[in-house]
């Protein structure tokens, strides 16, 4: 039976400064975005994205995801705990990002930096959409490491069934690696396939929302539920709710009749 190994969430200090892997994956995350985005501006010149333009893209986005996400952990997932410790809220280095919170945070950024460059909203979203998948994946890392999200009770016969000693005895599925491996990995290499030629002006934006909207929905039935503002649910869970207008948008937009090409 694999024990997950309880790394120490702190991957090195500087004096005083305690820097954690949490932090680090999150910054791994934001570095592949702009390696990849101006991979993809170099190829694609016609879409008119410059160095520029990807470094507003990425300050306004690192500001949508960071108080978005937590915005969206504390509404959707912990308002009880949040109200009774208010000031925890600004304790973002101990984890606790809601990806549908930080994913509104990072719509608002897109439509100031549309209305800031005279682009259109689904030009950006567009072209960022396959940049996002390995960050994700960075952030299930953190997940992973810092041994929190873990999954449900799994049938102690399976290879990669996983005991996670802070919690219980009990094996579980390791749903921080499933979603690894489907929320970035494989949905990367889908939009990035999709995306190497033009495509109708939002397909892009509705493959990706199809695409981690399913694959999340999925692997919620693999991941212990979160209480959320119901309370716990083992039908359907907070990530699978909020997942489900995701793939009806994505759907929408994928399915129109663009003539735009993006």
């Amino acid at each position: 039976m694999l024990i997950h190994p309880q790394f120490d969430p702190v991957a090195f200090s500087l004096g005083p400064l305690a820097v954690r892997w949490y932090g680090l994956m999150y910054l791994l995350g934001f570095m592949l975005f702009l390696w990849l985005g101006r991979l993809r501006a170099r190829r694609l010149p016609e879409l008119g994205f410059d160095a520029q333009s990807l470094d507003d893209m990425l300050f306004y986005g690192v500001l949508g995801v960071v108080i978005g996400g937590r915005l969206g952990q504390v509404l959707f997932y912990e308002p009880g705990y949040y109200s009774a410790h208010p000031l925890e809220i600004f304790a973002v280095w101990k984890g606790g990002m809601s990806f549908h919170g930080g994913f509104l945070g990072v719509l608002a950024a897109m439509w100031f930096c549309a209305r800031k460059s005279g682009k259109r909203f689904f030009q950006l979203t567009d072209f960022i959409a396959p940049l996002v998948p390995l960050g994700l994946a960075a952030g299930r890392l953190g997940n992973f490491i810092n041994g929190e999200l873990w999954g449900r009770v799994a049938d102690p016969t399976l290879p990669w069934a996983m005991i996670f000693p802070q919690v219980d005895s009990q094996p579980r599925h390791p749903s921080q690696l499933y979603q690894f491996a489907a929320e970035g990995l494989l949905l990367f290499l889908i939009l990035w396939l999709y995306s190497a030629r033009p495509r109708p002006r939002g397909a892009v934006s509705g493959l990706f929302l199809i695409g981690y909207g399913a694959l999340r929905f999925l692997a919620e039935y693999f991941r212990e539920p979160d209480a959320g503002i119901f309370g716990h649910s083992y039908l359907i869970s907070m990530g699978q709710w909020l997942s489900v207008p995701m793939i009806a948008i994505g759907l929408y937009l994928l399915l129109r009749n663009g003539k735009t090409t993006t």
